[in-house]
């Protein structure tokens, strides 16, 4: 599934550069789209797909530290709806999303009543439902929010990627001397992973330098705790601070410069062995810690690795340049706020590294299309009409 979207991606980011939002963004969709559900996504821009993301968004954004004043002022919660707007806004945003995931689960469960379901968690709950007990609306919630944690998540990793590339081009010169030594002109398959220490190190170094969830998912503590002389009794909310955690000196020296020699480099105190195996983006902080660590980890760093060994392998990516011939550098700090961060639209210039290669994504995709056993799901449309429910 992995492969076959990021071929998808690819093809398209080479033919429309500048969606590079909406490409990544369909990859990660259409890969969680198919698992949860069984159906594929030909554009991301259906509406039930434009329905979840904007939920997400608004998750994303209602779920950011102090959006309301009731995260500072507790007792504020004991305001009646009416003198409580933030209950109002949280209330039409869960019917929202309720509405929305318990649609996707009817329409599963209608077409494996019909016999005509593809293989999916939802189907396969749906089939066995006596070895996973489960009321529907809580089994609607834990399929739906399989999408909105993968996908946001995935694609703003991946424009902080294209973003570190545009900044710091000596790291796409290195990833390219690496992947022509491993792979040559064929594409790189999941298989070459292991041999690509430096790309491994470049995603890594990303998600350091700017990690997605930079203020941490909350946790509540279980015990009562003392940190630094300070009291906190059990139930306290926590954020593990990412951004902070990231630029602890005396692990990652020089924590604001991108630097993935950090992962590479005996120096280093971060440099582990042997490099067919790490770097490694398993529990690595960004995906957080505990019981709460992300369970979809693994689909992500694999994710991570194939796409943007794709993209480095077929592709070059440069600044940008005004009409006058100059270089347009993006900044490095503009980014979006919220919950999950992503880097605000910019300018960039990419093209295939040579015909040759351009010639291959293109044969790959085609092949990959055809073998397809979901492309009969990609006119998929909602059975379960949600308009006027999910409104932003």
């Amino acid at each position: 599934m992995q492969s076959l979207e990021s071929k998808r991606m690819l093809h398209d980011l080479l033919q429309d550069p500048s969606r590079y939002e909406l490409w990544f963004q369909r990859y990660a969709s259409g890969l969680i789209f198919r698992l949860a559900y069984g159906k594929t996504i030909r554009t991301g821009e259906e509406s039930h797909v434009q329905r979840i993301i904007d939920v997400n968004h608004n998750l994303e954004r209602i779920a950011s530290p102090g959006i309301f004043l009731v995260d500072s002022w507790p007792i504020l919660r004991y305001l009646p709806e009416w003198l409580a707007p933030f209950k109002k806004e949280g209330r039409r945003l869960h019917e929202a999303e309720f509405g929305l995931f318990r649609a996707l689960l009817k329409d599963v469960e209608a077409e494996v009543n019909a016999g005509t379901a593809s293989p999916s968690f939802v189907s396969t709950w749906l089939e066995n439902k006596e070895s996973f007990p489960m009321a529907e609306d809580e089994a609607s919630y834990v399929f739906g929010t399989l999408f909105e944690a993968g996908t946001g998540t995935t694609a703003a990793a991946m424009m902080s990627f294209v973003l570190a590339v545009v900044l710091f081009p000596q790291w796409q010169q290195a990833m390219w001397d690496e992947l022509d030594e491993v792979v040559g002109d064929r594409m790189p398959e999941f298989e070459d992973v292991p041999r690509l220490p430096t790309c491994r190190a470049v995603i890594k170094e990303v998600l350091r330098w700017r990690p997605v969830t930079s203020g941490g998912v909350p946790h509540q503590l279980t015990d009562d705790d003392v940190y630094n002389g300070y009291f906190f009794p059990k139930g306290t909310t926590v954020h593990a601070n990412q951004w902070a955690i990231h630029r602890d000196p005396d692990l990652y020296p020089d924590g604001d410069t991108f630097n993935p020699d950090r992962w590479l480099n005996p120096k280093y105190i971060t440099f582990r062995e042997p490099l067919s195996k790490y770097p490694s983006l398993q529990n690595f902080s960004s995906f957080d810690f505990g019981r709460r660590i992300c369970p979809g980890m693994n689909i992500a760093e694999r994710s991570l690795y194939i796409l943007s060994a794709r993209i480095m392998w077929a592709c070059r990516i440069t600044k940008a340049k005004t009409a006058d011939g100059v270089d347009i550098t993006p900044p490095s700090y503009d980014y979006t706020t919220g919950f999950n961060a992503q880097p605000k639209p910019f300018l960039f210039h990419l093209e295939a590294r040579s015909e040759q290669r351009h010639l291959a994504v293109e044969e790959a995709w085609r092949e990959a299309e055809k073998e397809d056993p979901l492309a009969w799901t990609a006119d998929y449309r909602l059975g379960h009409s949600l308009e006027g429910e999910v409104k932003s």
